[in-house]
């Protein structure tokens, strides 16, 4: 009997609305054990931050978007694990490996004055204080001690905290980030 595609215990849902956004919160690591766990990467603030949504969107490029509901869920010393309707065993988890796990922007709490999603932040370009571009916010990482910009600009990358005494302003109508930064302070430090 042939193996069930990774998707054939999800719900088949229309594409998700662009008026209301999917906010992407974390991806599927791979298989946890044998009985049908996976093992997760969260964006989130804290590891359990999607026990929150009782509901997710799995998929990707190659994936259409499904939703997902969860069973149970899980905090381990190695982050967050999950169990999903209908996968039973480690060959369907394995399935899930590499799904991006999103939720609705309308379901997220509403953010304070200076704080902002990570998703906000991905695509703005990155200007310091003298007007030079520095390039464009690729990704964001936790360093456990603050989060750090990931840009990309034509020197490469630049590596930049997110922390007040570098970021000076973020003007999401303006699609643009002020630092107090070089591209050459890696250079010299």
């Amino acid at each position: 009997m042939p193996l069930p595609s990774w998707s054939s215990a999800l719900v088949p849902q229309q594409k998700p609305d662009k008026a209301d956004p999917m906010i992407v919160m974390g991806r599927v690591e791979g298989a946890q054990g044998i009985l049908g766990w996976v093992k997760l990467k969260t964006y989130t603030e804290f590891v359990d931050g999607l026990a929150e949504f009782p509901v997710w969107w799995l998929g990707d490029d190659k994936h259409p978007w499904r939703e997902v509901s969860v069973e149970k869920l899980a905090v381990q010393s190695k982050g967050l694990i999950a169990k999903f309707p209908g996968c039973n065993d480690r060959t369907t988890a394995e399935k899930y490996k590499g799904l991006l796990v999103s939720v609705p922007r309308s379901s997220l709490p509403k953010q304070r004055k200076d704080e902002y999603y990570w998703s906000d932040l991905i695509g703005l370009d990155v200007v310091n204080l003298a007007g030079e571009s520095l390039g464009t916010v690729d990704n964001l990482m936790d360093t456990g001690a603050n989060q750090v910009l990931c840009v990309q600009g034509g020197s490469g990358e630049v590596l930049i905290p997110f922390i007040a005494s570098a970021i000076k302003q973020v003007s999401l109508a303006e699609k643009l980030i002020r630092v107090d930064w070089t591209a050459a302070w890696a250079e010299k430090h």
